[in-house]
């Protein structure tokens, strides 16, 4: 099954990439003026006046408005206005839904406009207006945010919901997480970017925590070819940096939590913390005369739950029906509701609400005095959890552990997790890229400000900066912490190139860079005023998409609005300035590969290359988005050239031998119907001929070699998988494997066909590389890897290659301490050596294997992302001589690298997300030690 690819224009918008200027508009200022050799002059306004926007001739952001808006209704004030200056903001007010008005405590009002194309909601695209004064006075301020101007794109779908269901859950990369998952479809969206694209949204999960732990997606397939547009993970929990406990996703829609038992009357009484210090806590004092630990002394009520050490996905939805609030007999709470976490849970809550209501003048975290309840002292599989998230409801808490306290015990954390929820009920940022990136910053932002504030920490203790730093029983705060906003991290510098496979794009990776800039606004300003300055960004100007430098110009734009002086509004730009937050900041990164194609749509889709010809799927560049196959040489002496035909499909997954391309077309055909095709074509142009139709089928693992074209057909209704083979453009036939064996990982080189064969016996997987003889018509070697009897059981195999005369393969223990190993046996069955051996000593986890006649070269899975995961944990090349040795790093890139494929010699290509998209690369040669 083909793996998910990702929607580029979308993703371009989401990291920040191009910006198209309205052609029609100038706006009412034209931003800083500036001094000598384009540097802002002294005396410079660092608002911008006009930030033209991607990907649609709608500004981003335009301030310095004084115009008249008349009117007792906001909204209607709002789109009136956007409609009497169409050639301003280029924007249609028959487009717009109402999203709400958000209502500041000075009085001014932002209106935000959700997007619709054809009735179907816009992903991400919210256009916000800015009114102040009353009535006749009414009039607006500033306007901004994502409005796609360009879409075109049909909004009726034409493939099966059970075919889009289907491709959704299969989007996960990892086959055991598929066992048991199920879609939560929430219907049609409309992709941005160019046409736009109209997708079906799912989220994906399972019920077992196990697999589960970090799998659970946001998955977009396209509902008129019948491809994962886009997806990304449900946004993560907290993020320990050393814990090796498994964390959960956060539910996408929990049930409302219970506030209590009814019929309760506010009290105080006391309950010790999990350090065993008392403290005086607000309970609730029920009819039969025994205590909760509910607080109904504020507007929202705050109600802590203890799990007692269920397994936390009792608690992924809806509350269990036999789930009580943390109880006691007297008003004084034993000591179990320290050690259980929810007495420092009840105390957080409280603080959280408090801090937000008082400083901000917002009412609890959806802003209407909902409910604030906890859950603490949960576990994954009766082991500990050693996390904490807000799911959407309410907070979850792990209970503690050898090293670690209840994390509840962490202020921070809990101020950190329950801002989420703060951002989803305002800018609703989405959890991808640099917007999700700017998730993770405000929290972390806030999480430490609830702390600093709460317990009276000056801003210049070293440790206000610190994320986390009580969780540990041992060590110090500066070793305990997860993360720290005074890191000094900057765009240019630091910036980690993930793809949304790993942290959904570096949402936590990269967090620090914006958060540290915040942070020392915080320290240049008054706390206060920034607190209300991040705030007002946060609520009244920042939308879904925003990138860093969006979100750079939202905080200026509010600052003018808070009355923040030239000076002040100065050395707010400086604190973005010193952590490169500005305009082009990706141009700045430096690599040591050479582009052959940038800004691919997908890191998922590999490209291939031979004879110094490569291959490579991206976003089309039609009238819709879909991919298209592009071919060029890697010299890069010519432009690339459209491989796939423009009929509406879409086409990926290509593969080459040096002169001809073969490919997987997938969506409507002429009959009417949706299905996969195969097609080739010659590199230097030709017809495009048909190698195969399946309607009913799902192709993959392509592979060509002269006039041969093998791959994967997958009958999912027959239960059938295994591979076929077409030869010199005859018909496609089904290679016979046995009874429930199935193939995967072909390899085509030479008149031989390799494939990795796996089955079942009893609860034993058996896996065999293989090698077919295409002029015998058999299986001429076969090397059989029981994970019962093999040196390490639960041994995977995969990524079978044909190489050097040798068939090579990867062997991964299910031990996860052991490394992976690099296998070659004789094509006659012969024998077999080892190119790599796994091990202890070098734990490397092999994820994906290439070789040439000289040299092997293989990619690794990133470390554990956790917030203060490192360049050095994001996936990256090796490479060894193709009879082993040590091996070497192909390249020193900073970002993750992905899909790698071998050509001549040394020469690799690969796709590196180093620059903050995904690019296809080449190097000669490995670049050694970095």
């Amino acid at each position: 099954m083909p793996g998910p690819k990702l929607l580029g224009v979308a993703i371009a918008v989401v990291l920040g990439l191009g910006v198209g200027v309205p052609p029609a508009f100038a706006g009412p200022a034209a931003g800083p003026a500036t001094g000598p050799a384009g540097a802002p002059s002294a005396d410079a306004d660092p608002v911008p006046g006009l930030v033209a926007g991607s990907e649609t001739t709608a500004p981003q952001l335009v301030t310095g408005l004084a115009d008249a808006a008349p009117g007792d209704n906001p909204a209607d004030a709002a789109r009136a206005h956007l409609a009497a200056h169409q050639d301003r903001y280029r924007v249609d007010p028959a487009q717009l839904a109402e999203a709400g008005t958000e209502r500041a405590a000075d009085g001014r009002r932002t209106v935000k406009f959700d997007q619709q194309h054809g009735g179907v909601p816009v992903f991400g695209a919210r256009y916000l207006v800015h009114l102040v004064g009353e009535g006749a006075g009414q009039r607006v301020e500033s306007v901004g945010g994502k409005f796609f101007t360009g879409l075109t794109v049909p909004t009726a779908q034409t493939v099966p919901d059970d075919v889009l269901r289907r491709l959704a859950v299969d989007a996960s990369q990892d086959p055991a997480a598929r066992v048991g998952a199920a879609a939560e479809d929430h219907g049609l969206v409309v992709l941005p970017g160019g046409a736009g694209r109209l997708a079906r949204h799912f989220t994906v999960r399972g019920t077992d925590p196990a697999i589960w732990a970090a799998k659970a997606r946001e998955v977009f397939v396209d509902a008129t070819v019948g491809e994962v547009a886009l997806s990304y993970e449900v946004r993560a929990p907290y993020l320990l940096g050393d814990s090796s406990a498994k964390s959960v996703a956060p539910s996408a829609k929990a049930a409302a939590p219970s506030a209590g038992a009814a019929g309760a009357e506010p009290a105080t009484g006391t309950a010790p913390d999990a350090l065993g210090r008392p403290a005086q806590v607000n309970i609730g004092r029920l009819p039969d005369g025994t205590y909760q630990l509910v607080d109904l002394t504020r507007p929202a009520a705050i109600t802590t739950y203890d799990a007692a050490g269920r397994d936390v996905m009792d608690f992924s939805r809806a509350l269990p029906a036999d789930a009580r609030p943390a109880a006691s007999a007297s008003p004084d709470f034993p000591a179990s509701t320290g050690t259980s976490g929810a007495t420092d849970a009840h105390l957080n809550a409280a603080a959280v609400y408090d801090f937000y209501r008082d400083r901000l003048g917002r009412d609890g975290i959806d802003g209407k005095a909902g409910p604030i309840t906890s859950v603490v002292n949960v576990t994954s599989s009766g082991e500990p959890l050693e996390n904490a998230y807000w799911d959407g409801q309410k907070m979850i808490y792990s209970g503690g552990s050898e090293k670690r306290h209840p994390f509840s015990v962490a202020r921070d954390v809990a101020g950190h997790e329950m801002t989420h929820g703060v951002v989803g009920h305002t800018a609703g940022l989405v959890n991808l890229g640099q917007s999700g990136a700017l998730d993770e910053a405000v929290a972390d932002y806030f999480g430490n400000a609830i702390e600093v504030t709460s317990r009276g920490i000056p801003m210049t203790d070293p440790r206000a900066a610190l994320l986390g730093e009580d969780l540990c029983r041992t060590g110090t705060p500066e070793a305990c912490a997860d993360r720290r906003m005074d890191d000094r991290r900057t765009t240019v510098a630091d910036y980690v190139g993930a793809p949304a496979g790993v942290d959904s794009g570096g949402v936590h990776l990269n967090s620090t860079i914006f958060s540290g800039a915040l942070w020392d606004i915080r320290r240049s300003l008054d706390p206060l005023l920034a607190d209300r300055l991040v705030y007002r960004a946060l609520a009244e100007y920042l939308t879904p998409l925003d990138d860093f430098v969006d979100a750079r110009n939202a905080v200026l734009a509010a600052g003018r609005t808070l009355g923040l002086s030239r000076a002040q509004l100065h050395t707010v730009a400086g604190a973005f300035d010193a952590h490169g937050i500005k305009d082009g900041w990706q141009r700045r990164i430096g690599v040591d590969s050479r582009p052959l194609l940038r800004e691919l749509s997908t890191e998922s889709v590999a490209p291939d290359v031979a004879a110094g010809r490569w291959v490579a799927a991206t976003a089309g560049k039609g009238a819709t988005g879909s991919m298209a196959v592009h071919a060029g040489a890697v010299s890069g002496s010519a432009e690339p050239v459209r491989l796939s035909p423009e009929d509406g499909r879409s086409h990926g997954w290509p593969a080459t031998d040096g002169t001809s391309a073969a490919w997987v077309a997938m969506g409507v055909g002429a009959d009417g119907t949706w299905g996969m095709e195969v097609l080739a074509r010659p590199l230097d142009g030709g017809a495009v001929r048909s190698v195969h139709r399946a309607p009913h089928q799902f192709v993959s693992d392509v592979r060509i070699s002269g006039g041969d074209v093998a791959f994967v057909a997958n009958d999912f209704a027959a239960g059938q998988s295994g591979p076929a083979l077409s030869r010199n453009g005859a018909p496609a036939v089904r290679i016979p494997l046995p009874d429930g064996h199935r193939a995967s990982d072909l390899s085509l080189k030479d008149g031989l066909l390799a494939w990795t064969e796996s089955w079942q016996v009893g609860e034993r997987t058996v896996s065999a590389p293989t090698v077919y003889s295409i002029a015998a018509g058999k299986v001429v070697a076969q090397y059989v890897v029981d994970d019962a009897n093999a040196a390490a059981p639960g041994t995977t195999v995969g990524s079978t290659r044909l190489a050097g005369g040798r068939l090579l393969w990867v062997e991964t223990p299910g031990d996860r301490a052991k490394g992976s190993a690099i296998r070659s046996g004789a094509l006659d069955g012969s024998g077999v050596t080892d190119i790599l051996p796994g091990g202890a000593a070098e734990p490397r986890r092999i994820t994906t294997l290439t070789a040439s006649d000289r040299a092997v070269t293989f990619g690794t899975a990133g470390g554990r992302v956790t917030g203060s995961t490192k360049n050095a944990d994001l996936p990256k090349l090796w490479q060894l001589p193709l009879t082993g040795g040590t091996p070497e790093r192909v390249s020193c890139n900073r970002g993750g690298q992905y899909a790698p494929a071998a050509d001549r010699g040394t020469r690799v290509v690969w796709l590196d997300a180093t620059a903050g998209r995904t690019d296809l690369v080449v190097r000669e040669r490995a670049a050694g030690t970095c």
